[in-house]
């Protein structure tokens, strides 16, 4: 379980309790009746919340995950004890021994964690609730959110369904489940504290945080747990504490699941998260950056810059500008816009609703990988097979249309074997004309291959100094 150091909050709130406590009761006494309390008529009354279906159906669900690792860092010892017993001849003072939780998410044995219960580890140990133990292989992680992905090789699993983290509010009640210092099957409850935290936790370029915050009990041990909702659905995945301590001191943090389901899919069907990202620098719009810069709005998240060849670039978002919603959905932090971004995969395109010079306007911004790989492959999934000419083919952005001083053509993604192939056509080969008609879309492309018969010929450019033509053969 990590943890947020806090010096002197603990304090500071202990001084003005005792100072508010000192203030109330050095006034002289007195009587006085209060009149009964009139209820509006839209007020229910609800019964107490029962919270034992959720803990009978997420606790099956939790496992507990122990881990052998070399060279333990000094923080991994912290939280997770010693390293090897010393009264055990057979342990290694260079083998690290941590453990930590993880959520079951399908009957096959998907299992999700923090990637820091399983960073460095040689053996991964996952102990079911009813004390059956299998050794878990890694399917992949992802340090920017601090998730992991485990397998282990069983059936007919109980597992948790996920749930809806956007529909939970703050005084929502949740359950926390994991197994604190090796308590297993342990369950606390608690309230949502805040939505959209960041705790700058994550040691990562690309991190994402925008934690849930309960004040449900969570220490050493809960790291990968799951936070439940009263219908006991996954909301979270239990990360951090905010501590003096190292334990629990009041505040928890858990992954929002609407992170923790695209982070899975990415992870089984890639081995790797697919990140989208936007481009751009940002910032809080606080009181006095709208006084700064006379913004029209006093919430949202201020661009600072666009970088060159980004996402937001070709959209047309400018330094400036203030996001103010992403999808329909309101974008107040840059927490809440990293979590928003992060469900999507590159090549994904979203409607951005943006304030510019006091002027609401919306734009479809289509977004882009960490890397050319990630690009390539959002690129592949946005792109159209033709196998009349065996080529997967895409429009070009604003992009390449300024790097290549064109005004449009449609991009070689991918070149199976067909026509074009065999005369030589590479990756990368964008289409400027077929038999001198100007094309802009696929749509425009197989416009003329209906039409064609015998052979074509094909202008384009692979860079601004190496143009190409092509004759090829249709039959």
């Amino acid at each position: 379980m990590r943890q947020v150091v806090q010096h002197g909050i603990v304090a500071v709130v202990a001084s003005v309790a005792t100072y508010f406590l000192v203030k109330k009761f050095d006034q002289p006494p007195s009587v006085s009746v209060m009149p009964a309390p009139v209820f509006p008529a839209k007020w229910e009354i609800h019964p107490p919340v029962d919270f034992t279906v959720a803990a009978q159906i997420a606790m099956p669900a939790v496992v507990h995950i122990k881990t052998q690792s070399g060279n333990a860092p000094s923080w991994h010892r912290f939280f997770w004890g010693p390293q090897g017993d010393p009264d055990d001849e057979n342990s290694s003072p260079f083998f690290g021994q941590g453990t930590g939780s993880g959520v079951i998410l399908t009957a096959d044995g998907y299992i999700i964690t923090s990637n820091h219960v399983i960073e460095n580890a040689s053996r991964i140990e996952v102990v079911l609730y009813d004390n059956r133990s299998f050794t878990a292989s890694v399917v992949g992680t992802d340090p920017s959110t601090d998730l992991a992905l485990l397998k282990i090789n069983a059936e007919d699993l109980p597992y948790l369904e996920y749930g809806d983290s956007d529909a939970l509010r703050v005084g929502d009640w949740v359950l926390a489940v994991g197994n604190p210092f090796n308590l297993t099957s342990t369950v606390t409850a608690g309230i949502v504290s805040a939505k959209g935290r960041t705790l700058n936790l994550l040691n990562d370029r690309f991190r994402v945080e925008s934690f849930i915050q309960t004040d449900a009990a969570v220490n050493p041990g809960n790291s990968g747990g799951a936070l439940v909702n009263v219908e006991g659905k996954l909301v979270g995945i239990n990360t951090a504490i905010a501590s003096i301590t190292g334990t629990f001191a009041g505040y928890s943090f858990a992954v929002p699941v609407s992170i923790v389901k695209k982070v899975v899919e990415d992870l089984r069907t890639y081995g790797k998260v697919q990140r989208a990202l936007l481009g751009v620098s940002i910032l809080n719009v606080t009181p006095q950056l709208q006084k700064e810069q006379d913004l029209a709005v006093s919430q949202g998240v201020y661009i600072r810059d666009v970088y060159s060849g980004s996402a937001a670039e070709e959209a047309g978002l400018r330094s400036g500008d203030v996001i103010t919603e992403v999808e329909g959905r309101a974008v107040r932090s840059v927490s809440e816009l990293q979590e928003s971004i992060a469900r999507h995969r590159p090549g994904d395109k979203i409607k951005i609703k943006y304030y510019r010079k006091g002027q609401a306007n919306e734009v479809t911004v289509r977004l882009k990988g960490r890397s050319a790989e990630e690009t390539a492959i959002a690129d592949a999934s946005q792109a159209t097979t033709l196998p009349k000419l065996g080529v997967a083919l895409r429009p070009i952005n604003a992009s390449e249309k300024k790097e290549l001083g064109i005004e449009g053509g449609v991009k070689v993604i991918e070149v199976y074997p067909g026509p074009l192939r065999e005369v030589g056509v590479r990756k990368g080969f964008v289409i400027t004309r077929i038999d001198k008609k100007p094309v802009k879309t696929v749509e425009e492309v197989q416009k003329i291959l209906s039409e064609a018969s015998g052979g074509i010929l094909l202008e384009g450019l692979y860079s601004k100094r190496e143009r190409a033509y092509y004759a090829i053969s249709l039959d």
